[in-house]
């Protein structure tokens, strides 16, 4: 198995001064979800999640079923609940750096991977994800990176959510593990000798 690698230096890098306007605008200390708004991504799980909360999440990102999002968390009073629709790679690294952590609440298979973790743990950030038996929760190992909790289950991932958020130091040192992780699982210099490595083998094959 050769697990998607990502290049630290192919994202941009921010001015103090860019970083401190993105933190005027969003603040700091939030929860992050960035992706397609697609039925399998489990958004509306996060949203029941964070009812009667004052936890403050950013949805990053369009797609399909946006509207439909909007208005429930409109339904559902969800004021500290803010959809950004697309950022630019700018943005996007300053909400990286910016956020508390990195919520992934796709409940369905149909999510392979999941490099909106491997970013998440790039950028040192703890993860909370689903045990969905695919990708994610090797990126993602649940105690030690950040959490995986259950699938469609909203009590279990508010719960998570809840100890990241009352726990900034245990976040901080979830983080470093997973920034450690991916310098050790997921770098893109690590996914070019692997496949290096598997061109070579396939050739003494034949």
């Amino acid at each position: 198995m050769i697990p998607i690698g990502l290049n630290n230096d192919s994202y941009p890098i921010l001015s103090d001064e860019q970083l401190a306007i993105q933190k005027a605008i969003h603040g700091e200390g939030f929860f992050l979800f960035i992706g397609v708004l697609r039925y399998y991504k489990g958004l509306h799980i996060l949203l029941d999640a964070l009812k009667n909360t004052h936890i403050p999440c950013l949805i990053a990102g369009s797609g399909p079923i946006e509207q439909e999002l909007k208005k429930k968390a409109l339904q559902s009073g969800l004021s500290s609940v803010h959809f950004l629709g697309q950022v630019s790679d700018e943005v996007k690294v300053a909400l990286l750096k910016l956020c508390r952590g990195v919520v992934f609440p796709s409940h369905l298979r149909s999510e392979a991977f999941g490099v909106t973790l491997l970013e998440g743990a790039m950028y040192g950030k703890p993860l909370i994800s689903s045990e969905i038996g695919t990708g994610t929760s090797y990126i993602n190992q649940n105690g030690k990176t950040g959490y995986v909790v259950p699938p469609a289950t909203p009590s279990a991932l508010r719960r998570a959510i809840e100890a990241l958020h009352n726990n900034p130091d245990q976040a901080a040192q979830m983080g470093q593990a997973a920034r450690l992780r991916y310098e050790q699982e997921f770098t893109g210099a690590l996914m070019g000798k692997r496949y290096a490595q598997l061109y070579r083998e396939m050739l003494k094959t034949k």
